[in-house]
């Protein structure tokens, strides 16, 4: 069973800087997009960042690429024993924390391997796997 996992979420002073982290486990297929997305109440979900594990592009939403920074390790499904020893992690650095950044950030991942979403990364649909969130709130 494929799990994504996040941790790093809090309360920030404004001006301050975070990393979220999510370690994705269970998988067993490579060459896939994993990264973030949030979702503010009464809002809908955006693609924040994504990272491809094959070829380590990343991709950013144009209003934070100068404060966000994505990063991944991973152990390589074909190089592990089993689906328990592939695993990922994915981590966003958030420099500058503004309020407007305050939200809940989820962890997403594509489940099909060599699937291409290079165009489409922003599309919560082209996500096979969710995180259950971390809530990141920024203070004045």
């Amino acid at each position: 069973e494929v799990q994504l996992v996040e941790s790093g979420g809090g309360l920030v002073q404004a001006g301050g800087s975070l990393r979220l982290s999510c370690e994705a486990s269970g998988y067993t297929f490579t060459d896939f997009y994993i990264g973030w997305f949030r979702q503010a109440p009464g809002k809908e979900r955006e693609g924040v960042s994504v990272i491809s594990d094959f070829n380590h592009n990343t991709y950013y939403l144009d209003s934070v690429k100068v404060r966000f920074t994505i990063s991944t390790d991973s152990v390589k499904a074909l190089f592990a024993v089993s689906s328990d020893n592939a695993k990922t992690s994915v981590y966003v650095k958030i420099n500058r924390l503004k309020q407007e950044d305050t939200t809940t950030y989820y962890c997403a991942m594509t489940g099909v391997a060599g699937k291409v979403v290079e165009k489409t990364w922003t599309d919560e649909d082209e996500y096979d796997y969710w995180g259950q969130g971390t809530q990141v709130t920024v203070s004045s």
